[in-house]
């Protein structure tokens, strides 16, 4: 009987069974590879940053685009497996989920490993922790969105179990973990359309078994959420802001029966990008690592593809170890900044550092100046340093608080790790809910 009224579905949704020829897909030509090299200049200098999220965000990047870098590949891989024998339990579900996918991609040698530490069993565990913390804490998960949206991509890809009625339940567009406040979050949305289209292929294909109105829903998801991620793209192409929009594409490519032609022009983007790429917009391993699968015109949908990554840009990666400097303005050696904490009232310093320094620079010279007034705690992330408290107030999921970073008063799109500060600016980090 489930073959007999599924088989209209499939008539009806056979894009996603043929996603190669009907995918609306634009990527850098052979001859402007070249404009590539700041990127796998940056990821060329993750072997010296520490945090596994680093380690499998540029391994998997590497992997999927077929970079043939076997010295760095192998160190990203030994600092994957040395959180996987140190610290595994400490790890979220989202950087397991990464960890996934990196050793994973391509059928590569190292997949083995994901079985040998039974990286699939903990991930499920990790993503139920995530849906108990949700039913107890009015919907709010342990970690966040973007990284549910890893969860189940991961565990789709790699035939780890999941409830499609849980993940039908939780990932309605409307859902407020897709917001920081009233804005909506591109890359978390991009990454939930990732996640949403495996799982709806796989409901397709008859690998897992739902009745009929989980699909249906799937499919009106992934609808509603790229007419919000289209939404938000901007006059010169890009979606979101310049770090979403290598996500967006990914989400785009693999979604283009939801939305029209002149919805998007993906070539347009693919400029704009390569642009911001000559300017070191993309200045952190991470960074590059996130938007270069979707300018050789890769997803994350073809982590699990039958033949290995094979790229030609793999022709020119052994030779861009030239170091990557982004230039900033003025000569000065030193520049000042106001720096100010704001939670109830506003507390403010001048502080100088030297130029070229970024926001962290400036928070860390005023905790030496004042640990009581600036004393700040961080984590490492996958985008880089996170503040995770500031005079001893916790960031907290449950409770949707977190810092905000601004300069002007108006919030920041990079991170504390990567914003370049200049002098004169006015800088702030503020107690904020979203």
């Amino acid at each position: 009987m489930r073959q007999s009224h599924q088989l209209p579905l499939v008539g009806l949704l056979l894009f996603s069974l043929i996603p190669s020829q009907l995918c609306e897909i634009c990527e850098v030509s052979e001859e402007n590879y070249i404009r590539l090299k700041p990127l796998l200049n940056t990821m060329n200098q993750s072997e010296y940053t520490r945090g596994t999220s680093f380690s499998a965000n540029v391994l998997l990047s590497l992997q999927l685009v077929g970079i043939q870098n076997q010295n760095l590949k192998q160190k990203l891989i030994q600092q994957i497996e040395y959180t996987m024998k140190r610290r595994l339990s400490q790890v979220s579900s989202g950087e397991l989920a990464l960890i996934i996918l990196a050793l994973g991609a391509c059928h590569n040698p190292d997949e083995n490993l994901i079985y040998d530490y039974h990286l699939i069993d903990k991930l499920e565990n990790k993503f139920q922790a995530e849906i108990e913390n949700m039913e107890a804490h009015n919907g709010n998960p342990l970690t966040n969105y973007y990284q549910l949206s890893l969860d189940v991509l991961a565990l789709c890809l790699f035939n780890g179990t999941y409830s499609t009625t849980k993940v039908v339940n939780y990932f309605t567009p409307e859902n407020k973990n897709y917001y920081f406040g009233s804005q909506f979050s591109v890359d978390t949305g991009a990454m939930a359309v990732l996640a949403l289209t495996c799982v709806k292929r796989s409901l397709i294909n008859g690998q897992v078994k739902t009745d009929e109105s989980n699909l249906k829903n799937i499919s009106i998801y992934i609808k509603s959420l790229v007419e919000k991620i289209l939404s938000e793209k901007k006059e010169n192409g890009l979606i979101g802001n310049t770090f979403s929009t290598g996500e967006a594409m990914q989400a785009l490519f693999v979604s283009s029966d939801y939305y029209h032609e002149n919805d998007w022009n993906c070539q347009q983007t693919l400029n704009t990008v390569l642009t911001e790429i000559s300017q070191g917009a993309f200045s952190t391993p991470t960074a590059a690592a996130q938007v270069l699968p979707a300018l050789m015109g890769k997803t994350f949908l073809d982590v699990n593809k039958d033949s290995s990554c094979v790229s030609a840009a793999g022709n020119f990666s052994n030779s861009t170890h030239e170091p990557v400097t982004v230039t900033t303005p003025g000569s000065q050696s030193s520049i000042s900044v106001n720096y100010s904490v704001r939670i109830n009232e506003t507390y403010s310093a001048n502080v100088t550092v030297p130029n070229g320094s970024v926001f962290l620079d400036v928070m860390e010279k005023a905790q030496k100046m004042n640990d009581t007034i600036f004393g700040f705690t961080m984590e490492e992330r996958s985008w880089g340093p996170y503040i995770t408290s500031v005079q001893g107030l916790w960031a907290s999921n449950n409770d949707r608080t977190y810092w905000e970073l601004l300069s002007g008063g108006i919030p920041l799109s990079q991170g504390v790790g990567s914003y370049v500060v200049h002098d004169g600016e006015n800088l702030e980090v503020r107690w904020s809910k979203y």
